[in-house]
């Protein structure tokens, strides 16, 4: 089988990729940005190639099913909407011509729920409501998937967690912080680290366990629904994640909040609380959570900061939600 991966190199794609190369008699075309260096594949990029480009170059890979996991979670409005939501697009056009039996597996966001109601987990027939242009750049994508008429499935992730994390969401900015910490003083005793309200709940998912359901979902049999959750399941208070990782590191010092903003993001203070609903998962894909926050936040230590995002495409990687990109 030839899966085609899109935003390998980023924080998902690359978890995605690991679970891949595992799989038997399964060959993972290069492609990315860059055609350039030593390994170098197809060049693919997804905000600016053209329909017919991309379709040339989808020829050229002859993909049996292509996972996508590139995307922007920072930067302005016109960078969330050329990769989020015009990549998709492209991507859609493009494998209708080339490879129109092709399975695509396109990563989604949580974000594109906007605040849930607290107590209730969503559904994937929930209204959609993004607050700001990275939710809604997300459910433009989701959109174009659903109604390209491709053997397709949206995967809506939540807050992605565990090995690798990057800073720009919370528990790899934490982790960074931490370590920064405990640099300078052992412990980090006597330091205090400032973060935004941390009063919000997420629903958390560990980063392995979301690349386990992107290699189920383009290996499964028969068609799937048009969207399936993917997160843990339970909402968690953001100050009980970052108070765990805190004693993970054994760091010896004071976490302060900023109650003006959620996590460090204005842009997300509306969101206090977010969790899925994963039942359909299960059902679909005989898919659940296998490993726990405590273990997610383990390997996050354990990795030792590695995290970088997408080295392919800086500020671009498909990380999933972190409220509507918070905390």
């Amino acid at each position: 089988m030839r899966i085609l991966v899109l935003g390998r190199t980023g924080y998902l794609g690359r978890h995605v990729v690991a679970h891949l190369r595992g799989l038997p008699d399964t060959h993972l075309p290069e492609a990315g940005r860059s055609s350039t260096g030593a390994g170098a594949g197809l060049r693919v990029d997804l905000a600016a190639d053209s329909p017919d480009r991309l379709a040339k170059t989808l020829a050229e890979a002859a993909p049996d099913a292509v996972i996508n996991c590139a995307g922007a979670t920072g930067g302005d409005a016109v960078t969330l909407a050329e990769v989020n939501a015009r990549g998709p697009a492209a991507l859609c056009a493009a494998l209708r011509q080339a490879a129109p039996r092709a399975r695509l597996v396109h990563l989604g966001s949580a974000a594109e729920y906007g605040p849930g109601e607290p107590g209730t987990k969503v559904t994937e027939t929930a209204a959609t409501r993004p607050l700001g242009p990275y939710g809604a750049t997300k459910l433009a994508g989701t959109a174009v998937v659903t109604a390209s008429g491709l053997d397709a499935v949206v995967l809506r992730v939540g807050n992605p967690v565990g090995p690798g994390a990057p800073p720009t969401g919370l528990p790899g900015r934490v982790a960074a912080l931490l370590r920064e910490a405990g640099a300078a003083t052992g412990t980090g005793t006597g330091t205090m680290l400032r973060l935004g309200d941390l009063s919000a709940y997420r629903d958390f998912v560990d980063v392995r366990d979301v690349a386990r359901a992107a290699v189920l979902a383009v290996t499964a049999a028969g068609p799937l629904p048009a969207v399936l959750n993917i997160g843990g399941g339970e909402a968690v208070r953001v100050r009980d994640l970052v108070h765990t990782l805190a004693c993970r590191a054994g760091f010896g010092g004071r976490i302060e909040e900023d109650t003006g903003t959620v996590g460090g993001s204005a842009r997300s203070a509306a969101v206090s609380w977010q969790c899925s609903d994963i039942t359909a998962a299960g059902e679909a894909l005989g898919w659940r959570p296998s490993y726990t926050l405590e273990e997610s936040l383990a390997a996050l230590w354990a990795d030792g900061g590695a995290g970088t995002g997408d080295t392919d495409a800086p500020g671009r990687d498909a990380t999933g939600t972190e409220g509507d990109r918070a905390p």
